[in-house]
């Protein structure tokens, strides 16, 4: 006779059979939930250890420091955090303010304007008419630089048109011609280093649609950054008794500039190579080199001051003009500014006096 329920006694036990096998079998299965419990915790554990292993070891590593003044490096902080994307709000939202001079007697400088701004600290160290509007040369490009990286595409490839030309005789070129082909990334480079004036009417035309409306994009964007004392006539600076800035919108522009990572990049380069398309289309090749003279070694900065990149600018009307991102040795970042100065002789000479003031105004 078959036994139709398990803990009913089959034929051929006795009672104190059946209860010792019944009692065998719950201990069998009490170690074996205790097994599976124990195998449960350790899968657990092991999981646990893995994701502390990855987020501690290996996740640590995927954070990759665009610029060197992400807010978030305890050493090279700057105040600002990475976004994803191209731009990197490297700098605090709140501004460097001043309502006038502040610590001129300290400096004698012949600049007729002159600005050191701590970017960290949103503090103005140094100015001498800084909101005095000014020619402000090649400094320009700088605003040609944040426009073009705010509505243009950097992988675009650009044809050379004739518009390069359109320039004054003997102005600074990248010595592009027309018919050659570029990407719009290597114009900015190409403007920026060398200050190529070609290049920064190249870039005008592309994003732009036309040079005069890519000046118009050039005013709406230095309005929209409060740049109230600047006005456009082109994008590379030549003399226009229309075009002017101040050492104040300077820095505003700088400011929003070096959000963008690649801008960052541009201006920290001592040289460019590109690799174009000739007109008849065989392959070129060019090396722009930077105008800095603290990159070309013709200028030395003064000691714990790091220069980090910037941009030159010269005409008979401007003077020489000069202005810089820098560090010191914690990497905190300050802007400075100088416009008309006498000769680069003096430029760089006077550049250091206004560097010196930021070892000696960190607390």
């Amino acid at each position: 006779m078959k036994c139709t329920n398990k803990n009913e006694q089959p034929v051929g036990y006795t009672a104190r059979e059946w209860a010792r096998i019944q009692q065998k079998e719950a201990q069998e299965a009490k170690r074996q939930r205790k097994l599976i419990l124990v195998l449960l915790l350790l899968f657990l554990l092991t999981a646990l250890m893995g994701f502390l292993v990855y987020y501690f070891v290996f996740r640590s590593h995927d954070y990759e420091l665009f610029s060197p003044y992400d807010r978030t490096d305890p050493v090279l902080s700057s105040g600002g955090s990475l976004l994803t994307g191209n731009t990197a709000d490297a700098f605090a939202a709140d501004l460097c303010v001043a309502s006038g001079d502040v610590n001129s007697a300290d400096l004698t400088l012949n600049a007729y304007s002159a600005g050191l701004f701590d970017v960290n600290h949103e503090r103005t160290v140094y100015a001498k008419d800084i909101f005095t509007k000014r020619s402000p040369a090649s400094i320009t490009k700088v605003m040609t630089a944040l426009v073009a990286l705010k509505y243009g595409n950097l992988d675009e490839l650009v044809t050379v048109t004739s518009t390069a030309a359109d320039i004054e005789y003997g102005s600074s070129v990248c010595d592009i011609k027309e018919g050659e082909v570029y990407s719009l990334r290597q114009l900015l480079y190409g403007m920026m280093l060398a200050s190529g004036n070609d290049a920064a009417m190249m870039i005008a035309e592309h994003v732009g649609g036309s040079v005069d409306h890519f000046v118009e994009m050039m005013n709406e964007e230095a309005a929209s950054i409060g740049a109230t004392s600047s006005h456009f006539m082109n994008p590379h600076g030549l003399t226009n008794p229309e075009h002017y800035t101040s050492v104040y919108d300077i820095y505003l522009i700088y400011n929003t500039a070096l959000k963008y990572d690649i801008f960052q990049d541009i201006i920290s380069r001592k040289n460019y190579y590109a690799e174009y398309t000739r007109s008849d289309g065989s392959e070129g090749a060019v090396t722009w080199e930077s105008t800095n003279h603290y990159f070309t070694n013709e200028a030395e900065a003064p000691d714990d001051v790091v220069i980090y990149g910037g941009k030159t600018g010269t005409t008979d009307d401007a003077g020489a003009c000069l202005s810089l991102l820098s560090k010191d040795l914690y990497g905190n970042p300050y802007l400075s500014i100088i416009l008309h100065a006498n000769d680069k002789d003096a430029l760089y000479q006077e550049m250091n006096q206004v560097l010196s003031l930021i070892g000696a105004t960190d607390s």
